[in-house]
């Protein structure tokens, strides 16, 4: 599909809609734009359906269309979103057609949550990387291994297409875009009307550390885990944990990666990380928060990030603070594969 650069004029988004959609997946986009577009963000936002009929949501409500997909003919960003249930999208496959002639008229093309399927089903994401909700993401890469699917980030972009996972995360890939069309600052506006949190990187885990932990109500390891939660900054090394635990090192390593998955060392950077996160987020400087956080100095908690995150804290940092240039959610020249 060849590259058409944006125009002085409004951008379009469409965002298709099918029996089955998953109702907020369908709205949050909407909502995200059409607020945009009341602001300094120029946009002009309409919803197709496969025939131009409404169409019931897997909420039961009816979603009235503005017109069929086969008449959308040129739109700036299709939106995708997905089903409650994957299993609707074998029983419409013409779905997966609609797709690929609206993204063919499309400059970007986006998915909330198992939209994926349908980008990945009109061959959108082949040789591409991608995400989706946590629940379906291993079907989805035993789908498509030609996809290269990341099973926990908040939202992704390669090239032209961007994936999301749900209803939330579709809210933070769609404010990353208007702050890449329009602007940090109409980003946070449109976030504060829809009393949301400004997006977060989309390489940021799904989940926060201590959920992502598996339940356990072992004797000796719950209170240890919720102790490091409580206090990230303490004294967690091994021999405390294990002394604190009534247990040797060895033994406490032992029921770490048994209960946990995991180390004890790296359960404690884990949640470090994510309170040295929130401290930023919360307006700390990077030496603050490697320092309340527990991780210590500034270089320990750039590493941390480059293994978990893949950014700088720094770069974090300023998605909070300052605006962005939009580079990183411009339209790059590749065209899509189709």
């Amino acid at each position: 599909m060849p590259h058409r650069p944006a125009g002085p004029g409004p951008q379009h988004v469409t965002v298709f809609a099918f029996e089955g959609v998953r109702l907020m997946d369908l709205s949050a986009p909407l909502e995200v734009f059409t607020t945009a577009a009341q602001g300094s963000g120029s946009y002009t936002v309409q919803v197709c359906t496969p025939d131009g009929q409404a169409i019931r949501t897997s909420a039961g409500l009816r979603i009235e269309a503005d017109l069929p997909a086969d008449r959308v003919e040129r739109t700036d960003l299709l939106v995708v979103p997905g089903p409650a249930h994957v299993s609707t999208l074998a029983q419409h496959p013409a779905l997966t057609d609609h797709v690929a002639r609206l993204a063919a008229r499309s400059r970007r093309v986006a998915s909330v949550c198992t939209g994926a399927f349908l980008l990945a089903a009109a061959g959108l994401l082949c040789g591409r990387r991608a995400t989706t909700h946590w629940e379906h993401a291993s079907d989805l890469a035993r789908r498509y291994p030609d996809t290269a699917v990341t099973p926990d980030a908040i939202y992704i972009q390669d090239g032209p297409v961007f994936t999301s996972a749900g209803v939330t995360a579709g809210i933070d890939l769609c404010l990353a875009l208007v702050e890449g069309d329009h602007g940090a600052r109409e980003a946070r506006r449109v976030a504060r009307d829809l009393v949301v949190f400004l997006q977060r990187p989309g390489g940021q885990s799904q989940f926060s550390a201590a959920s992502r932990t598996p339940v356990t109500r072992h004797p000796a390891l719950r209170p240890v885990l919720d102790r490091i939660a409580a206090d990230p900054a303490a004294d967690h090394s091994p021999h405390t944990l294990a002394k604190q635990a009534g247990l040797s090192p060895r033994h406490l390593t032992r029921l770490f990666k048994d209960q946990a998955g995991t180390t004890p060392a790296a359960y404690v950077e884990t949640i470090r990380l994510e309170a040295a996160r929130i401290l930023l987020e919360r307006g700390e400087t990077v030496t603050a928060a490697a320092r309340q956080s527990g991780l210590g100095s500034d270089e320990t908690l750039r590493r941390a990030f480059a293994r978990h995150l893949g950014t700088t804290p720094s770069a974090y940092l300023a998605r909070f603070r300052t605006a962005r240039t939009g580079a990183d959610f411009g339209v790059g020249t590749e065209k899509l594969r189709v």
